[in-house]
């Protein structure tokens, strides 16, 4: 789990345990104080291209996200589809039919190679089952703490504003699935020994 304040990522509120002390010390009335960023990643099947953004089950980090507490209107604006939370390359793709019902859930869709390499190779990277993790990027709003003994988790996050949704590498939720709804994209077969982009700089062939 990644957490920025007031946009600096804080590597110690990484930490579940520190994380929770620090909401609970900056948190009043449910409503929390500074801009705390949250960044939890779930895992998606294969070949689907309608992803499930972020359910309500208890996480890896023992917290849940409230489905009916998404705030969706700056996203739904520029509905971004990012590598990794990384806010200093390009979008790679933009989501469609983005809703928060019983899940927050949307259609994705990755850039063309013609004009984006590295986008489009996350794309086929994700057809052919190689990535199959996704990412919310949310504001936390209001968050409720649960103290009894007998709690499935420590924290709830009732009220969230969604910043952007990344393909990534490992999940924090691993209960979140892809729905059945499926969205194409064109096969383009490489010619014989050609290298995209993104693989010419995993192999430190590309040149500036």
């Amino acid at each position: 789990m990644v957490v920025k304040i007031d946009g600096v990522e804080n590597k110690e509120l990484g930490c579940r345990e520190k994380l929770l002390s620090f909401l609970k010390e900056n948190t009043h009335g449910g409503k929390v104080s500074p801009q705390v960023e949250i960044f939890k990643s779930i895992d998606v099947q294969k070949d689907s291209f309608h992803w499930v953004m972020s359910t309500f089950d208890v996480d890896r980090d023992f917290e849940k996200v409230d489905p009916s507490g998404w705030n969706l209107k700056n996203y739904l604006s520029n509905p971004v589809i990012l590598w990794s939370h990384d806010y200093t390359i390009p979008a790679i793709g933009y989501a469609e039919n983005v809703k928060a019902e019983t899940v927050l859930e949307g259609d994705i869709v990755f850039n063309s190679k013609e004009f984006d390499e590295f986008g489009w190779s996350i794309g086929q990277r994700v057809k052919a089952g190689a990535l199959r993790c996704g990412s919310v990027g949310f504001i936390a709003e209001e968050v409720e703490f649960l103290e009894a003994k007998d709690r499935e988790c420590d924290l709830i996050f009732r009220k969230q504003e969604l910043l952007e949704f990344s393909i990534c590498c490992v999940p924090a939720n691993p209960f979140a699935r892809n729905g059945e709804k499926r969205l194409e994209i064109t096969e383009v077969i490489q010619e014989p020994e050609t290298l995209s982009f993104y693989d010419k700089l995993s192999k430190g062939l590309a040149r500036a």
